[in-house]
């Protein structure tokens, strides 16, 4: 497979294409706002809803599953970034983040 970036949390632009492939229960604890959810396992059956001529910024929880996603998906064509450290660096930098069940969103 192809070679990829990571780039630390800090570096992901604020207009990033954000791809979260964590779990559903850990999506819906929380997760940036505006990012999309595919989980991992789910990623080869849902591969065209990700946009080929976008950078895709692939975040897990501390960066392991986004690692082997964004290894695939550049083995695929696509132009993907791995965001080491995951949503824990998220929330340690003070980013936003959303929840989907009503509570205050936290890094599961």
């Amino acid at each position: 497979m192809s070679d990829f970036e990571s780039v630390p949390v800090n570096d992901v632009p604020a207009d990033a294409a954000l791809l979260d492939v964590r779990e559903d229960y850990e999506w819906v604890a929380g997760h940036a706002e505006g990012a999309l959810h595919i989980p991992l396992d789910q990623l080869p059956a849902r591969l065209d809803e990700l946009d080929p001529d976008q950078d895709l910024y692939v975040i897990c929880r501390t960066g392991g599953r986004s690692f082997r996603a964004a290894q695939w998906l550049t083995g695929q064509g696509y132009a993907a970034i791995n965001v080491a450290g995951g949503m824990d660096q998220w929330l340690e930098s003070g980013k936003p983040l959303v929840s989907d069940n009503g509570l205050k969103p936290l890094v599961l």
